[in-house]
C-alpha cells in the first residue's frame, strides 16, 4: 500500500512500490523513480469520472499515478491533512480532496455540500486554507459550522441546515438568507480557519 507522509505542512510525499494513488489533476510537483500517469475522465465509477461540485459548478479531474518511487503533491500552498480510514466513509468537499489510495472507493454524492465520498481502508490527504481544526461531535454536543469553513467529516453524523442566522449575520456582514450546517451524532468534523468563496453561507 502507498505510504503517505508530509514534507512540511504543504507538500505530500507518497512512496509507491508498484501500487497506485489517485490525485487532483495537476497537483504533482515532482517525482523520482519510474511512474506512469493516467488521466481519469469519461465514464467509470467513483473517482474515475468527473466529480462535479453541485454548488458552484466547478469540476475536478482526477489522475492516477502508479509506479516505483516517490511522488510529491501540492496545491496552491494549501495545508495538507492526512486521514486514516479503517473501513469508514469520509465525506469531503471535492475541491479539498488532494490524494487517496487507489484502493479506496469514492464518488460524487448528492448529499448537501458533501460532494465526494471516499471509503474503505487506506489514507486520504485533504487540503485546507490554513491549519485545519478537527472538532469532535458527540450526542449531547451538536456542532454548527459555517459552510465556507467546512472541509470534511467522518463518523455517524446527521447533518441539517439551519437558516436565518450565521456568524457573519451577527456582525453585520451577511446578506440574503444565511445558514449553518448542524451536525448531530458521533464523529469528527474538519474545518479550516478561512472561508472559501461559496454561495454556501449566503443565498
Amino acid at each position: 500500500m502507498a505510504q503517505f507522509r508530509l514534507q512540511g505542512s504543504k507538500v505530500l510525499a507518497v512512496d509507491l512500490t508498484g501500487d497506485a494513488v489517485k490525485a487532483k489533476n495537476g497537483s504533482m510537483v515532482a517525482y523520482d523513480g519510474q511512474m506512469a500517469f493516467k488521466k481519469m475522465t469519461g465514464g467509470g465509477e467513483g473517482l474515475r469520472g468527473m466529480v462535479t461540485r453541485r454548488l458552484t459548478g466547478e469540476q475536478m479531474t482526477v489522475m492516477e499515478v502508479q509506479g516505483h518511487g516517490t511522488c510529491f503533491f501540492a496545491d496552491r500552498a494549501s495545508e495538507i491533512n492526512l486521514v486514516n480510514l479503517r473501513g469508514e466513509k469520509l465525506y469531503v468537499e471535492s475541491s479539498n480532496l488532494l490524494c487517496t489510495d487507489a484502493g479506496l472507493r469514492g464518488g460524487a454524492t448528492g448529499n448537501g455540500l458533501f460532494t465526494t465520498t471516499v471509503e474503505g481502508s487506506g489514507q486520504a490527504a485533504i487540503m485546507s486554507d490554513g491549519p485545519a481544526v478537527v472538532l469532535r461531535v458527540s450526542s449531547p454536543y451538536p456542532l454548527s459550522v459555517d459552510p465556507g469553513a467546512y472541509i470534511a467529516h467522518t463518523g455517524n453524523l446527521q447533518q441539517s441546515f439551519q437558516s436565518g442566522i450565521n456568524f457573519r449575520t451577527l456582525i453585520g456582514e451577511g446578506s440574503g438568507e444565511a445558514f449553518q450546517i448542524r451536525f448531530e451524532g458521533e464523529g469528527l468534523v474538519y474545518v479550516q480557519p478561512s472561508e472559501r468563496n461559496t454561495i454556501g453561507g449566503d443565498i
